[in-house]
């Protein structure tokens, strides 16, 4: 079965955006429609009261205007539907609007990171392709930019 739609997790790193393009590309070939999804993670609990309801609104906001921009940029190449901009945990926001969305196909960049440095910031990608409700590819920063 060929992707229709397909899920782009944009964290605004360059790695990010090569994946975009990558599932841009396929969108074009195969007419698919192309989601853009991202997560404005919430700060560590002691943080998270000094932050008001309104700063986390205009983050939400700004955010996803950002999100607009990548997508009109590329407009030309691929039919994009509705993004989609959350507080809260990367991975779990992922999933869920993968599930939510019906996502054919999930399109994310993975910074390729290993030891002491995976250790401490996690593999958003890894946890994504253990629990989506669909195939995962994951485009790899080019050489110097992870």
């Amino acid at each position: 079965m060929l992707p229709k739609l397909i899920l782009v997790p944009i964290d605004f790193s360059a790695n990010a955006e090569q994946a975009l393009d990558y599932a841009c590309s396929l969108a074009s070939k195969l007419g698919s429609t192309v989601h853009l999804v991202h997560a404005v993670t919430s700060p560590p609990s002691a943080l998270q009261v000094a932050l008001t309801e309104d700063i986390i609104e205009n983050l939400v906001k700004e955010h996803r205007e950002a999100l607009d921009k990548l997508a009109n940029g590329r407009r030309a190449l691929a039919s994009f539907g509705a993004a989609t901009v959350d507080v809260g945990d990367p991975r779990d926001l992922i999933v869920a609007t993968a599930e939510t969305l019906g996502a054919d196909l999930i399109v994310m960049g993975t910074h390729g990171r290993r030891g002491l440095s995976r250790v401490m910031m996690g593999s958003v990608a890894e946890d994504v392709i253990r629990h989506a409700p669909c195939p995962v590819l994951t485009v790899r920063a080019k050489q110097g930019e992870a």
